[in-house]
């Protein structure tokens, strides 16, 4: 198990760099096909102090990277991969949420009265409950972030993901994005940065250039993949993660 520094200080620099990271966002502009950009960080801001405080106050030894908010996860709830049963009920998180600045008819904030599953959330946060039994026991040493805070929605209400974004957007954005991922890392320094998927792989590689950080991937979760949805998630995720060496 990874020794700890003073919790208390491990957390005030995580909240520190997601409230940095907030603001930066908050003055990007995004043209179209993105009408409207939700940002957990602002009105879900509440519950993701809370998860930072609670589970993120000491080092840890693997760093689990996600893309950014899904609609029915951390959009709802500012927590990532947000799957609200698995946050409500197993890390005791619920708070109120606000609402974001301009809301999508089709893509309403509901926060915690949500009912739809983040069917994502709902494979990674099982399996981590399943292994691992309590929170604390998975947070000792293991921690949960997202790549990009906000979540981008088409005149239609789809979801748009950061990679699809003009480039000269997808740059500014991704510039301040690697800079909180540094952070992050600076902060807890991990041994493992796993990559849910292969864009969150591709910018964990670029943060950990000129690092002894090693880098790894697992199967993302989502429903949009036919190899998750096919086979069992959770074992996969296992065996990819027992391959690495991260587990044993």
């Amino acid at each position: 198990m990874v020794k700890s520094e003073v919790p208390a200080a491990t957390s005030k620099r995580l909240l520190a760099a997601a409230r940095e990271l907030s603001a930066q966002v908050e003055r990007l502009k995004f043209r179209s096909p993105v009408t409207h950009t939700y940002n957990p960080l602002t009105y879900a801001w509440r519950a993701h102090a809370e998860y930072l405080r609670r589970f993120g106050g000491s080092r840890k030894r693997v760093v689990f990277l996600g893309m950014n908010p899904g609609p029915f996860g951390m959009a709802q709830i500012g927590i990532p991969f947000g799957e609200i049963t698995a946050v409500r009920d197993w890390m005791g998180i619920c708070t109120p949420i606000a609402k974001p600045a301009q809301e999508h008819p089709k893509r309403l904030i509901l926060g915690f009265d949500c009912p739809r599953s983040e069917v994502s959330g709902r494979r990674l946060w099982k399996l981590f409950a399943e292994r691992f039994g309590s929170p604390d026991n998975f947070f000792a040493e293991h921690f949960v972030v997202n790549y990009c805070p906000l979540a981008f929605l088409a005149a239609s209400g789809r979801n748009l993901t950061p990679n699809l974004l003009p480039r000269a957007e997808r740059d500014r954005l991704f510039k301040l994005c690697d800079e909180h991922l540094r952070a992050v890392l600076a902060i807890l320094q991990p041994e493992w940065l796993i990559g849910i998927g292969g864009f969150a792989r591709e910018r964990a590689e670029l943060a950990a250039v000129n690092s002894k950080l090693r880098v790894g991937q697992v199967l993302h979760p989502s429903p949009a993949s036919p190899k998750a949805n096919r086979h069992d998630w959770g074992r996969t995720a296992t065996q990819e993660l027992r391959q690495l060496g991260v587990w044993k």
